[in-house]
């Protein structure tokens, strides 16, 4: 008789049903697994037999056939153990049958029985709850999963632990989901002296998610600007920590025992392959820029990276999802993430300063910033640049709002936009915003539209660079509490579309 139990395959931040079938028959001694599983599911063999001879559970003489349905999905990773460990003690009539076949296992085996943390917990809870069925899991997992409110989990620190349960020896306790608490942020906004300019786009991006570029020389604060963002913006909601934690646990980042309501900040340095900011490799992974979704992308150095990377970046930044293409797998996962991009005015980085800039000033500058394509220029909302801050500024005591101050600002904008286009609708923020509804939001009077029409012929403005104008310009009414965008928010919205080159 076939005994059952049922564990996951992953295909992007999705989970699907895998059927784990065993099958004791007479024969020679033998052990198989079959169902396309690669070389760490083939493994499970020696990790099951080993970890049941420790708990003194002898395999019989007989044929032990386990298939992994659907057959022609590709199976990998190690958290197919527990689900063949469970079927076969199923199958010897160690576990009920009933009990098995009603769970979703979930876990990797060491020799001595004990059960390893895997990734992925909270989409294999998604997919049990979907499938009216229970998860079983690491008891380091549990905290993760049990988010799932649909879904009862149990967690156990051995195979032993799970024996007793399900044989009622010991029942276990359902686990309950945990948050991880962030510690506040020690980088103040009031720290940054001076670039008062650059504080506000800075609060303006955080209010309405739009992406960011600040050109400076060295030292004049750009990654110091941009490592105080996380404390403008507000924490995530439910549906976007549950968002952002799929992403995270498919990664494996979620070890903390729960999830957090933190919004992720990825910084990646210059010489990041493509895999690693799109997605990709072997097992079709996310990518930094799926990593930092619902948060920030901080890319410092922007120019220096490859250029094939940076024009990959230009069909996420619009669409907030990118497919990953590989030979064996096409999977898209979500990247609605706020860019924010740090660059120095030419290679030597003294542009500005004629004392100091290099013999190909101008030019130099201009190839430089060059590596940046126009349409991906395009699709920057924001465009400051970082002068250098005087020693006069730096002797000054510090004057500035705190990010406390200007993060309650950020929260209110951010709510006026929640109030606008509800709870769970196609957009959040206004960089989301597209199309008739943007009309809707930021009708513009005469005055208005006459100043931006002049604007957009002698800027070369694009049609996308005039829409996001209209979005930035609706952020800053919010941030000032209007219900109409009027001519102040459109001028102070143009303002920063002035530091770049004409837009192709």
């Amino acid at each position: 008789m076939v005994a059952e139990a049922y564990t996951v395959a992953f295909e992007g931040v999705s989970a699907r049903m895998v059927e784990v079938q065993c099958a004791v028959t007479p024969g020679l001694p033998a052990f198989s697994i079959v169902g396309l599983p690669d070389k760490a599911v083939s493994e499970a063999r020696e990790r099951v037999r080993t970890a049941l001879s420790s708990l003194s559970i002898a395999l019989p003489s007989k044929r032990i056939t386990v298939n992994l349905s659907p057959a022609d999905l590709p199976k990998e990773g190690s958290h197919f153990d527990l689900a063949i460990a469970m079927s076969l003690l199923a199958a010897l009539e160690i576990l009920p049958r009933d009990a098995v076949a009603g769970a979703v296992a979930l876990g990797e085996l060491s020799l001595d029985g004990t059960l390893v943390p895997v990734a992925g917990a909270l989409p294999a809870a998604l997919a049990a709850a979907e499938g009216a069925r229970g998860l079983v899991c690491p008891r380091a997992c549990g905290a993760e999963a049990a988010w799932v409110e649909a879904c009862q989990v149990i967690g156990a620190d051995s195979l032993l632990q799970l024996l007793q349960h399900f044989t009622g020896q010991a029942p276990l306790s359902p686990c309950r989901a945990g948050e991880v608490q962030t510690p506040p942020a020690h980088r103040d906004l009031a720290d940054v002296k001076g670039q008062e300019r650059a504080k506000r786009a800075l609060e303006i991006a955080a209010a309405g998610r739009h992406h960011l570029m600040l050109v400076g020389t060295p030292g004049s604060g750009k990654s110091m600007l941009a490592a105080r963002l996380p404390g403008l913006l507000p924490p995530l909601s439910p549906v976007e920590a549950l968002e952002t934690s799929m992403i995270h646990s498919l990664a494996g980042l979620l070890d903390e025992g729960g999830i957090s309501r933190a919004r992720p900040f990825r910084a990646p340095h210059h010489t990041a392959s493509m895999a690693a900011i799109v997605g990709g490799g072997r097992r079709a992974a996310p990518g930094e820029i799926s990593l930092a979704h619902n948060g920030v992308l901080f890319m410092d150095e922007f120019p220096e990276f490859p250029r094939t990377v940076l024009e990959t970046l230009r069909q996420p930044v619009e669409t907030g999802e990118v497919m990953v293409a590989r030979a064996n797998a096409h999977v898209t996962y979500p990247c609605r993430f706020m860019l924010v991009a740090a660059a120095n005015p030419c290679r030597c980085g003294y542009l500005p300063d004629a004392a100091r800039a290099c013999a190909r000033a101008p030019g130099c500058g201009e190839e430089y910033l060059g590596r940046i394509s126009g349409p991906l220029m395009d699709r920057f909302d924001l465009r400051v640049e970082v002068p250098p801050v005087s020693m006069r500024d730096l002797d000054a005591p510090s004057s500035g709002e705190s990010s406390l101050v200007v993060a309650d600002r950020v929260a209110a904008a951010r709510a006026r936009q929640g109030a606008r286009y509800g709870a769970g609708g196609r957009f959040r923020t206004n960089a989301d915003v597209e199309g008739r509804m943007l009309e809707e939001i930021a009708p513009l009077d005469r005055e208005s539209r006459d100043l931006i029409g002049r604007a957009a012929e002698r800027m070369g403005l694009s049609a996308r660079g005039y829409h996001r104008v209209l979005r930035v310009a609706r952020t800053i009414a919010d941030l000032d509490g209007a219900e109409a965008v009027e001519r102040p928010h459109v001028a102070e919205a143009l303002g920063y579309r002035l530091v770049s080159r004409r837009e192709d």
